[in-house]
């Protein structure tokens, strides 16, 4: 039995859609590619899609951040749960030639891959998961405090620090820091984050420890 995700999934194209209803039980429409840009009705379509909650999942080459970015600007925010897949090189079987970024798309994820993706909104019985994805009476959220205390912004080596971050949960490296803080926020909680960063950055929390 597929697992059922209840929140609306928005991809790129029909190969990506024809992907994740293949594995998922779930609603997928398409931003047909940069189609979206010039179509007011695609627009509107999508906008009256997002008004109970809607899963942006895009592929994290430049072409995706783009939609993902535009998405973002029509689509109120509150409304928009961002996920990412992570960087794989590689070539989709139906292609003759590799991606401009050499990266696999969401239609190129494997299985394993997408489930841990949309695992904070699928059910394996049926029953809908809450809108955010996370029991919200007992997930602690990171904070921008949290980024700035573990020098994942505000310092020299802050950016290459996030992409280590983003990278050990299967995020896409070069993501903002607001990106990554909303993406971390819907996969993990504090103590989650906090021992990844303590794996990721012992010499970091040594000095913390410091009188």
């Amino acid at each position: 039995m597929k697992k059922k995700i209840s929140l609306p999934i928005i991809v790129e194209g029909k190969y990506d859609k024809i992907k994740i209803t293949s594995l998922f039980d779930a609603r997928v429409f398409t931003s047909e590619g940069f189609g979206v840009f010039n179509s007011r009705e695609k627009q509107a379509l999508l906008r009256k899609i997002a008004e109970h909650g809607v899963i942006l999942l895009l592929d994290s080459d430049g072409g995706g951040t783009q939609i993902r970015s535009f998405l973002n600007s029509i689509i109120p925010k509150d409304k928009i749960k961002n996920l990412y897949i992570p960087h794989v090189a590689g070539k989709e079987k139906r292609k003759i030639h590799a991606s401009k970024s050499g990266m696999l798309g969401v239609e190129g994820m494997e299985r394993e891959v997408l489930e841990r993706v949309l695992a904070p909104f699928t059910a394996d019985d049926g029953n809908a998961v809450s809108q955010s994805g996370i029991d919200s009476k007992t997930h602690e959220m990171i904070t921008k405090v949290d980024f700035f205390v573990d020098k994942l912004t505000g310092g020299a080596n802050s950016a290459a620090k996030r992409d280590a971050l983003a990278v050990h949960f299967g995020l896409p490296s070069g993501m903002s820091a607001n990106a990554l803080l909303e993406a971390l926020n819907i996969i993990t909680d504090k103590a989650g984050y906090r021992e990844a960063v303590s794996s990721l950055f012992p010499l970091d929390e040594a000095d913390a420890q410091t009188p």
